[in-house]
């Protein structure tokens, strides 16, 4: 549950403030953006956030709970169906605040509160996909690992194969660079004596 703000409320008394949250959480599902000033919008914020977990669990009771707080079935029903399947792979940061400037006439500073309705970027869902393939791999290395303990004994085998001519291209690679500088050396007095002439 958020926590709860200190200082005054917005508008008058609790009331007032309980039905401006619902009202502007009703108008933000609604439109998938609007803009409010930053206070509200950051009041906003958590409120919406959770409304938009519970249309995720997508229970009756969670429906039921959103149902009390925003009066709108056509709203609420948007919420469970739309919001809440485009969001189903995020696993929090639902809405977005952007600082736009001040009001014209009181200049009130104000900000524009959207949904974010992008799916996730593709190098979190590779990463949560690698992760998910490793745990599989370890869960199925475990099992033949009890199994055959000699097959184990065979892949340490062929890692070592593996390994010598790996080591012996590092000499070859090395004696060559060996003898390149003394090549350079030989040709190097060669070229002086013909400078000289």
């Amino acid at each position: 549950m958020p926590t709860p703000t200190k200082g005054p409320r917005l508008g008058g008394g609790p009331a007032h403030e309980r039905l401006m949250l619902a009202n502007l959480a009703a108008s933000l599902f609604e439109h998938k953006r609007i803009t409010t000033t930053v206070t509200k919008a950051k009041r906003l914020k958590p409120y919406a956030e959770r409304l938009v977990t519970f249309a995720k669990r997508g229970d009756l009771a969670s429906r039921r709970r959103v149902l009390g707080l925003i009066s709108n079935k056509g709203v609420v029903h948007e919420l469970f169906t739309d919001i809440a399947q485009a969001v189903e792979n995020r696993d929090g940061g639902y809405t977005r605040i952007t600082k736009i400037g001040n009001r014209k006439g009181d200049n009130a500073p104000m900000a524009v509160i959207e949904l974010v309705l992008e799916p996730v970027s593709a190098k979190q869902a590779v990463v949560a996909e690698a992760t998910a393939a490793a745990k599989r791999d370890a869960e199925k290395a475990a099992p033949a690992a009890e199994e055959a303990p000699e097959a184990e004994v065979v892949e340490t085998e062929a890692d070592e194969a593996t390994e010598t001519p790996a080591a012996e291209e590092a000499a070859t690679e090395e004696a060559a660079t060996e003898e390149a500088p003394a090549a350079e050396e030989a040709e190097a007095p060669a070229a002086e004596e013909k400078d000289a002439k």
